[in-house]
């Protein structure tokens, strides 16, 4: 399972200028991938298409993401990248501060 942050996810679904920005390695990792999934933080405003499961914060998330240091100020990214560890799913992002993160050791894929 490949678990895709809100940007990433965002840019991968706008093929016409987004997904261009992203990287080929990321890419590549997208497009063979045996999954993908988004946390449902990522959904709030966006309409999900079939082809991408939304995964659910539930208690366990809640708990890590409230045990993860305060490398980040937001919340929600604390929450993706719970939601990542307690799925045992890499993670796809180009959030600059994930890597300050030990816990996504050898989970995080970057540009």
């Amino acid at each position: 399972m490949l678990l895709l942050d809100t940007h990433i996810w965002i840019r991968w679904h706008n093929p016409q200028s987004g997904r261009f920005a992203l990287a080929e390695n990321l890419i590549e990792e997208i497009e063979t991938a045996d999954s993908i999934a988004i946390s449902a933080i990522s959904c709030l405003a966006i309409a999900l298409e079939g082809d991408i499961q939304v995964l659910p914060v539930d208690r366990p998330i809640a708990i890590k993401a409230s045990q993860l240091p305060e490398h980040h100020r937001d919340p929600a990214d604390r929450i993706i990248i719970a939601t990542a560890l307690i799925h045992e799913a890499s993670l796809v992002s180009l959030d600059s501060v994930f890597p300050q993160y030990e816990e996504l050791k050898d989970r995080l894929i970057t540009g």
